[in-house]
């Protein structure tokens, strides 16, 4: 019995802090155990190993989490990140611009730039509008829909400002008018177009929906 006593006391001894080790070596050596304090000394052995390994465990345990903290600056970053849209950006080919350029030059001659980039701006509204074709090309050759194309002066060669508000009223997001009409008063004999209602006035053009 105390062989095996021995043997047990040595195995847990192993698992055991120094001083415990050195403590439990002295009381075994200095004094013969009785059945009852083997026992009681056994007990105390196994409390000791348990609490041991259960604060190695813990302390085990809070060094694995370790929870990320984003500094001050990281954080504003992500707030300042712009917020994705699903804006459509419209993509035009050369011939279009170059067509829609002829266009303002014809119509739009002798009138302000502005004026010019009303008339473009007329253009575009009508292919986002039902009743219209939904490209420059289709909008300006419909049938009827501008004087140029019947006479022949859309195949005239535009200036530079007439080109320079054609660029304008694609490239921007706000357009010059909201109209998709426009004429001259003094000229229009028309009665239909003139029953249109009028939005704004620029230059010698009427603008109308």
């Amino acid at each position: 019995m105390t062989t095996k006593f021995t043997a047990l006391a040595v195995f847990l001894l192993c698992f055991m802090p120094a001083s415990k080790i050195e403590h439990t070596q002295a009381s075994l050596l200095s004094t013969k155990k009785t059945k009852h304090e083997e026992a009681k000394l056994l007990t105390h052995i196994n409390q000791d190993t348990d609490t041991s390994f259960s604060s190695l465990s813990a302390d085990k345990d809070k060094k694995k989490i370790k929870p990320i903290k984003l500094s001050a600056n990281t954080e504003k970053k992500e707030e300042e990140k712009p917020k994705k849209t699903n804006d459509k950006e419209e993509t035009y080919s050369q011939s279009e611009k170059e067509l829609l350029s002829r266009l303002v030059h014809a119509e739009a001659k002798g009138e302000s730039y502005e004026g010019k980039v009303a008339v473009a701006s007329v253009v575009l509204n009508r292919t986002e509008k039902k009743g219209f074709p939904n490209t420059i090309r289709g909008v300006i050759y419909q049938k009827n829909a501008f004087e140029p194309v019947a006479n022949g002066s859309i195949n005239q060669k535009p200036d530079k400002e007439s080109i320079a508000a054609a660029e304008e009223a694609l490239s921007s997001k706000n357009r010059e008018t909201d109209a998709i009409f426009f004429y001259n008063p003094k000229t229009a004999s028309d009665d239909w177009i003139r029953s249109r209602k009028i939005v704004e006035r620029i230059g010698g053009h009427v603008f109308a929906i």
